[in-house]
């Protein structure tokens, strides 16, 4: 079953040729995700948005053990988060990449290189960083609890995130892409889209569970045609009140309604 039509991903020649090989599916995703590197990489914004890191190019090394380790299958379920969180994704190259998480449940340590740019107080030190993202260390807890290994999570579930870069303010504030001023926005999310229709095309999942309304959208509008189903869930991020009361609880009560979950 083909979920996207060839054209909608026309600017992914190699995802298409790699599709022809279905024993190297994560073959695809690695080169999906370079693409995707080499386009936000062209991308310029203004202020108040003074640093932009993008983890695909010097924390490329993890993520590309993540797409091999755990991408080579296809995927009944993409949970798709926003965009890399500044002690998660930004320091592992692993969406959601809570150091201990990363370390000890998906088993992938590699090593990180600097930004281009570095925010004196986003400082960006790979697998040695002592912060932890609240995030991730909930999203992928929820996982282990409930998968125990990760190879069982990972035999029908995969997490991704939309958009790659993060974005930093003068003060060190993190600045999410919906803040974004609308031309920097459309430029992105057309880039964004297009990763996201080859992640698809590649993976052929049923559901893709937005992680917070933001992934969620965007997911429903970069695949309108597409057969695969699109869900939410509540973010994770401890400045949601929600999330702070019971967010695992409340997470797998959404799946469980959306029955995407028993």
């Amino acid at each position: 079953m083909r979920l996207i039509p060839r054209k909608k991903i026309g600017q992914y020649p190699e995802v298409l040729e790699d599709l022809l090989q279905p024993s190297v599916i994560s073959r695809a995703l690695v080169r999906a995700a370079k693409r995707l590197c080499q386009e936000v990489d062209t991308l310029k914004f203004s202020p108040p948005i003074t640093h932009v890191y993008n983890p695909l190019r010097y924390a490329w090394a993890p993520h590309k053990l993540y797409l091999q380790k755990f991408g080579g299958t296809k995927k009944r379920v993409v949970f798709l988060g926003m965009n890399p969180g500044p002690f998660g994704m930004a320091q592992t190259g692993v969406p959601f990449g809570e150091i201990l998480a990363v370390r000890n449940w998906l088993k992938i340590e590699a090593p990180v290189r600097r930004p281009s740019l570095e925010h004196p107080r986003r400082l960006v030190t790979g697998f040695a960083c002592t912060r932890s993202e609240i995030s991730g260390q909930r999203l992928w807890r929820l996982f282990a609890e409930r998968f125990g290994h990760a190879g069982e999570f990972f035999a029908s579930h995969i997490v991704m995130n939309y958009c790659p870069l993060a974005f930093l303010e003068s003060t060190g504030r993190n600045r999410t892409p919906d803040k974004l001023a609308p031309a920097e926005r459309t430029r992105l999310i057309a880039a964004c889209d297009r990763h996201l229709q080859a992640v698809v095309t590649v993976l052929e999942p049923e559901w893709v569970i937005g992680i917070g309304d933001f992934a969620a959208k965007r997911a429903a509008q970069a695949l309108p045609r597409s057969e695969v189903r699109v869900g939410r869930i509540l973010h994770p991020s401890p400045a949601s009140p929600s999330a702070n009361r019971d967010w695992a609880g409340a997470a797998i009560r959404q799946l469980q309604a959306l029955e995407v979950w028993d």
